[in-house]
């Protein structure tokens, strides 16, 4: 069980601007939660986050990234990338 959780989290980590990193989509998946209900979070405890915790991806690092994988387009308010060496501190 612990091997196929690795296995999937592995594959959902990107690189990004020398970061590796997690879109907001797929940590929601994780947690069982919507992207929406994630980013809400985030937002209402961003004081508890260091700064640099969290970007908002560029058009073009979007575009490329989904050029790779498949990701849904509907999300309002653009993609967020969470440093994954941030959320395992």
């Amino acid at each position: 069980m612990q091997n196929a959780i690795e296995n999937k989290i592995e594959q959902i980590i990107y690189v990004i601007r020398g970061h590796k990193v997690m879109l907001d989509s797929d940590l929601a998946d994780l947690y069982g939660v919507t992207t929406g209900v994630l980013n809400q979070a985030v937002k209402r405890n961003i004081d508890r986050f260091p700064a640099d915790f969290m970007f908002k991806l560029k058009v073009e690092e979007y575009l490329n990234l989904k050029s790779q994988i498949v990701i849904s387009s509907s999300e309002h308010g653009g993609r967020r990338a969470f440093i994954v060496k941030k959320l395992l501190e």
